[in-house]
């Protein structure tokens, strides 16, 4: 229960500072993304900010012994860079330019009621369920420690 709790709790306030923020806005993220135009870098702040923040709390978290919520720490097994990567990296690309939705933040906005935002988060379930059962190889059962 403490678990859940927490990453509800974590869930709210990362949701609370995306819309702070305005990541949420699609023009707003279009306007970021237009380095060749009309370009508004405010969203770089924000990036910097979340990546500093970032930087400085993993190697707090992974100083520690364990997870403070119990379990064990666990790392990716796979640190190649290969073509589904790129691939995927360059379609998530395109389509947050295209767009201006990111998941997160459209899952945010969806949950206020923004049509666009709720199409986006059908569309991306859609996607993610496609991927899983067209591409994605057997999956191997998990077990929590």
């Amino acid at each position: 229960m403490k678990s859940k709790l927490t990453a509800l709790l974590a869930g709210l306030l990362f949701g609370g500072g995306l819309l702070i923020s305005g990541m949420t806005n699609p023009a707003k993220v279009i306007g970021f993304l237009d380095v060749f135009g009309r370009w508004d870098p405010s969203l770089a702040f924000v990036m910097i900010g979340a990546i500093g923040v970032h930087f400085l709390a993993l190697r707090w978290i992974l100083a520690l012994p364990r997870p403070l919520l119990g379990g064990a720490f666990q790392r990716p097994e796979r640190s190649a860079i290969d073509a589904p990567l790129i691939v995927g990296a360059a379609l998530f690309g395109v389509g947050w330019g295209l767009g201006g939705v990111c998941p997160g933040p459209g899952i945010v906005d969806a949950a206020s009621g923004s049509g666009y935002a709720i199409v986006f988060t059908v569309a991306m379930v859609l996607g993610i369920v496609a991927q899983q059962r067209l591409l994605a190889p057997p999956a191997r059962e998990l077990t929590r420690a």
